[in-house]
């Protein structure tokens, strides 16, 4: 519920406290690339040109992506012929601030998202198939009008902040990388706002790839390792536009029989289904996006995961250590290696090596078995995995040795 535009500022800030900053304000006009690196001309404020040159490219330019055109990279898939719309307001009636309100009808849908400050939210909506005006054409009290014509409410929205329209695309691009430049967000994928997954998608994509770019640029890593984040990425635009789809035609299908459940058996059964724990352990991961894995990849290495709750691939599970968040622990951008034990002797001899050896890399950190981490992972038995940058498990092992470390770096790491 922290929209897109804080998301930036706090990104920003953190850009600026670390001595970097952005250039704004400026325009790619073309860009070239060799085996050595990425040349790129961009516009100006004043309109002059600038020549930038860089070891890679990542095209973060959206829908239309200039970046994505130039390398040739397809974009298939279909738009939705109906018009969305979104507006951040304030809203004045007797629910609460505190939930989301989706409000179906037999053709279409109106959700209001809760933000920060009094009574606000962001309204998403859809016109019906028969509105045929171009996006540029409405007006906002056309978009008024409808939000309070669905949502058959009593309702006052006013100080509207913003808002605006557009048809929806589904497509992803054909792979994510062409030599030294990459696509994420938007310019790699667009779907449907059903289940609001856009701009947390993007997020996941910027960090996949930055940890591993910062290992190449850095020397610590072979190339080939920027060569996972395609393979990794696109299978998760693949799913996640399948979802978003599906989420869609639920919520806005012209079927007859989806017109039916959604205004007569969803409002029915609604309220029951979300206040079962189960329905919530399924939905929640998967509208966060702490549910997606990437047990496919060739950077999760099955050692005998099978008899864990949690595989290689996926995102370390949520538990408390000494009566704080695991993930306190791992906010280093290293390779984390945990060993959980009942004899921290155990592991002594792994952590000097690690610390001997590995120190730039890999940061190591016991934990004492708990019900909570037994909960976790599925086991009460001692055992140790290494967690990448991005706090995905490379792998999960029984064993307490350095070998597992060893050899899964070895695949890739320039480290001794």
């Amino acid at each position: 519920m922290l929209e897109q535009s804080k998301n930036e500022r706090l990104l920003y800030e953190y850009l600026i406290s670390h001595g970097k900053d952005v250039l704004w304000k400026r325009e790619l006009e073309n860009f070239s690339q060799t085996e050595a690196g990425v040349t790129a001309r961009v516009k100006t404020p004043d309109g002059a040109s600038q020549i930038i040159e860089a070891k890679y490219l990542v095209g973060c330019d959206g829908p239309k992506s200039l970046v994505r055109r130039t390398l040739g990279l397809s974009f298939e898939g279909s738009t939705f012929e109906r018009t969305f719309y979104v507006a951040d307001a304030q809203v004045d009636w007797h629910f609460s601030h505190d939930a989301l309100h989706i409000c179906l009808s037999k053709d279409t849908f109106v959700v209001f998202f809760p933000l920060k400050g009094e009574k606000r939210y962001r309204i998403v909506g859809v016109f019906p198939q028969e509105f045929a005006k171009e996006e540029g054409e409405i007006l906002y009290e056309e978009i008024e009008q409808r939000t309070k014509e669905e949502a058959k409410l009593e309702l006052d929205i006013h100080d509207v902040e913003w808002f605006s329209t557009y048809k929806v695309h589904t497509r992803h691009v054909s792979k994510f990388s062409a030599g030294r430049c990459f696509l994420a967000g938007d310019s790699a994928h667009v779907h449907s706002p059903a289940g609001a997954q856009g701009m947390n998608t993007g997020i996941q994509d910027g960090y996949n790839l930055a940890w591993k770019m910062a290992l190449v640029m850095q020397g610590n890593a072979d190339a080939k390792l920027l060569d996972t984040y395609n393979e990794e990425r696109l299978e998760n635009a693949k799913n996640l536009l399948h979802t978003t789809d599906r989420m869609f035609q639920l919520a806005a299908g012209s079927e007859w029989f989806l017109a039916f459940v959604r205004t007569n058996v969803l409002p029915a059964i609604g309220k029951y289904l979300l206040g079962l724990e189960s329905v919530r352990r399924y939905i929640f991961p998967l509208l966060s996006q702490i549910g997606i894995n990437y047990r496919h990849s060739s950077l999760s290495r099955h050692l005998g995961d099978e008899n864990f709750k949690v595989k290689a691939g996926d995102r370390m599970p949520y538990f408390l250590v000494d009566g704080e968040s695991v993930y306190e622990r791992l906010h280093a951008p290293k390779f984390h290696l945990i060993a959980v034990s009942d004899g921290q002797g155990d592991f002594q001899e792994l952590k000097t090596e690690v610390e001997s050896h590995y120190a730039e890399l890999v940061d190591f950190n016991a934990v004492s078995p708990s019900p909570e981490v037994a909960e976790a992972f599925g086991t009460d038995k001692s055992f140790s995995l290494l967690l990448r940058p991005d706090n995905y498990i490379g792998y999960i092992s029984t064993e307490s040795s350095l070998n597992n470390l060893k050899v899964y770096l070895s695949d890739f790491v320039r480290y001794s």
